[in-house]
């Protein structure tokens, strides 16, 4: 065969497989062909009936995420956002509104998460009434700001006590007249199961960040729970729920946001999304401490020998006393597993420092849980304890998660939260050397704080409010061991660790005031200081030991009864 002859057989053959592949070939879709001229001649209305007919879930994500792009791109922020509502794909729908996202205006220093209690109605009634001419806004030397809760930060970074405390009842007056109220009357009427769908409360969110929007009371709040009782999935619907009592909220006299009725703390956005991402990247370990720094403790440990030497007259105890405070100055707050300037932090923080302060008498505690120092008895030519650095800490207190054959609801069980303690001793330079063991009496006061922590925390949210974060940990730490997520169809795209939700940002609280105190018994200086914080490890929760059979069908029933209503508006994300 000549080479022509066979040069014209190849272009031949080459021909017929260019045309073979051509026959095989899909070509241009014309559904999407008639979508893209829709949008291109901005007729909206039809794209979306289009859109709706699309033949895959696929297919029809596309056409939303387009017609979104269009709709924004044509001023209609609405609607462009009611279509990425439609989209199904949690991927797709985070990297259209990644797109559509404009700068939430928020105060500064908030990041996006959460809002600041509108306190201005406040200042106001203390300016006009309490010595106004001596306010700086008159030219006097007075200063106000906000805080929240019971501790705030001052400019040096020290933790301090908000000194709380209103005779006239005016504040409270205001603070009636002030309760939240979110405008849907719904949220707040009385539930003992609301149940929040945290999938579609994540696509809500960020189609708010996408709007520039500031989040409303109901997100910031998870509709009002401030208990949580179970954590569900269910993989028909494609929803990853908790539910919990709850009810209308509003703030108290320390500024907490808290149930009506019961004046529990509701749940937070914020403290659940920091939880979430601590469970995926470290387990559910987290914690924070406070510390003595150590050449302090040497120099205490110095002090009180010198000042031993002699005894002091009764006119000397409140100098030696002070002189005792400053030389052994502030001990040091660090915050791990979680970032420093979350709510959650400050919570771990607060809590822990409040609880030593009971321990120590600086603080009243309830009936059953006397302070350290009240309860030490001397008796007759007996010397008084050491002063050993007493170890007390906050740790998880659950009993049992129990779910069900199928592992699709896991109810959490026991009281959450419980005190550890440990004696240190103090050598010379001021190291503390942990022993492992606790003297009866520091672990007495442990086990009464314990014991009693549900009547502390109705007396100080505070502990409520650490009860809610245990709470958030342990369904953080089912969901990720359960993998409840991809049953649930749910990407946490937004949420989870690598999401673009940020919650809000607090002053970060580097140092407190020493807790100690003294006690006086038959001409005897009794002192003691304590150190401790808060130790929270979730994964030791998740051992299966720690999983029981529902056996009478108690969840299940709950479970059925608390499916995803078919009438759930589109943009909804809780129901009763």
């Amino acid at each position: 065969m000549s080479r022509l002859v066979r040069l014209v057989s190849l272009a031949v053959l080459l021909t017929l497989l260019v045309c073979v592949s051509g026959a095989r070939a899909a070509g241009p879709d014309p559904a999407m062909a008639d979508f893209d001229a829709l949008l291109a001649a901005g007729e909206f209305p039809p794209a979306i009936e289009l859109a709706k007919q699309a033949k895959t879930a696929e297919q029809q994500d596309q056409m939303f995420a387009r017609l979104a792009r269009a709709q924004a791109a044509g001023g209609a922020k609405q609607a462009a956002l009611s279509s990425a509502r439609s989209i199904s794909s949690d991927q797709y729908r985070t990297e259209t509104l990644i797109g559509l996202e404009k700068p939430l205006t928020t105060r500064p220093g908030a990041m996006g998460g959460g809002v600041e209690p509108d306190f201005d109605q406040l200042i106001d009634l203390i300016t006009t009434t309490i010595q106004p001419e001596s306010w700086e806004e008159l030219g006097g030397p007075g200063a106000i700001a906000p805080f929240e809760s019971g501790v705030y930060v001052d400019s040096k970074g020290t933790l301090q006590r908000a000194q709380l405390q209103d005779r006239s009842g005016r504040l409270e007056m205001l603070r009636t007249s002030t309760s939240s109220d979110s405008g849907n009357r719904r949220v707040s009427v009385s539930s003992p199961l609301r149940k929040v769908s945290l999938n579609r409360l994540e696509r809500e969110v960020h189609l708010r960040m996408a709007a520039g929007e500031p989040l409303d009371d109901e997100m910031i709040r998870l509709a009002g729970i401030y208990k949580v009782k179970y954590v569900m999935v269910y993989p028909a619907t494609g929803d990853v729920v908790i539910a919990g009592p709850a009810g209308g909220w509003t703030p108290n006299a320390e500024g907490r946001i808290v149930n009506v009725e019961t004046q529990r703390p509701t749940l937070r956005l914020d403290d659940l999304v920091v939880v979430m991402r601590n469970a995926e990247r470290e387990k559910g370990r987290y914690g924070c401490s406070i510390t003595p720094y150590q050449e302090r403790l040497a120099a205490t440990q110095d002090f009180l020998k010198k000042s031993g030497e002699k005894s002091l007259s009764p006119r000397q105890r409140d100098k030696w006393l002070d002189d005792l405070r400053q030389t052994l100055g502030k001990q040091e707050i660090e915050v791990y597993g979680v970032d420093p300037d979350t709510h959650v932090a400050r919570i771990l923080v607060e809590a822990d420092y409040h609880m030593k302060r009971i321990g120590m008498g600086l603080e009243d505690g309830t009936l059953g849980v006397p302070s350290y120092l009240s309860s030490i008895k001397v008796e007759p030519g007996q010397a008084p304890p050491p002063m050993d650095v007493l170890r007390w800490w906050f740790a998880l207190n659950y009993s049992a998660i129990a779910t069900t054959d199928a592992r699709d609801i896991f109810e959490l069980r026991g009281p959450g939260v419980q005190v550890l303690s440990e004696n240190e001793l103090l050598k010379n330079d001021g190291e503390r050397v942990h022993t492992g063991k606790s003297t009866e009496l520091n672990e007495a006061f442990a086990h009464n704080f314990t014991k009693h922590y549900e009547e502390l925390a109705k007396k100080y949210p505070v502990y409520a409010e650490l009860q809610n974060v245990f709470d958030l940990t342990l369904v953080a730490a089912v969901i990720e061991k359960e993998n409840l997520a991809a049953r649930g169809d749910w990407g946490q795209t937004y949420f989870g660790a690598e999401g673009r939700y940020r919650p809000e940002r607090l002053l970060v609280a580097k140092e407190v005031e020493t807790i100690m105190n003294h006690r006086v018994i038959d001409n005897k200086h009794i002192i003691a200081g304590v150190s401790g914080g808060v130790r929270v490890d979730a994964s030791e929760m998740m051992k299966d030991e720690n999983f029981k059979q529902d056996e009478y069908g108690l969840l299940d029933a709950d479970l059925k009864g608390s499916v995803t209503p078919k009438n759930l508006a589109p943009a909804g994300w809780w129901w009763d």
